[in-house]
């Protein structure tokens, strides 16, 4: 829920940045901006609640704590790439297919009650799952919409 809370605010306040800066709407533009704030916002969880993180990994995948921060930074780096036009469009691709990657690793943690924040297995396990698959899947036509076919 904080994700998209982040999000949508960013967006709206990006909004309004860049109509008093440019003096016109650039809702695209603002969209990238919000999706790059969600990013820096989500990055920081892989190192602030690295053990949580870490559990929603399958046991049969090694090095699930290097793993966890190596996302973070990449969540980081997609996030730059989303503001440098030149590389919004590859991107976002990146982000797509990183967004796809990321789902069965939510749904491992649904299904194992995994509370990512207090490193538990008390998490809200399969009721999660109803918001988090439409959540992911926002991203995704989000990034596509205001970085690869721009409306």
């Amino acid at each position: 829920m904080k994700p998209l809370i982040i999000l949508l605010t960013s967006f709206v306040i990006a909004i309004f940045a860049i109509k008093i800066i440019n003096k016109a709407y650039h809702f695209a533009l603002a969209a990238r901006i919000a999706m790059s704030v969600m990013l820096c916002f989500t990055a920081i969880g892989h190192f602030v609640f690295t053990k949580g993180m870490s559990m929603m990994i399958p046991p049969f995948i090694p090095f699930k704590t290097n793993l966890v921060y190596l996302t973070g930074i990449f969540e980081i780096l997609l996030a730059i790439g989303l503001l440098i036009p030149k590389l919004k469009v590859v991107s976002a691709w990146a982000l797509i297919i990183f967004l796809v990657l990321m789902l069965p690793a939510n749904i491992y943690a649904c299904l194992h009650n995994i509370d990512f924040q207090k490193g538990t297995f008390n998490g809200k396990g399969l009721s999660y799952l109803w918001f988090r698959i439409p959540l992911q899947f926002l991203f995704i036509a989000w990034t596509y919409l205001s970085s690869i076919r721009i409306i």
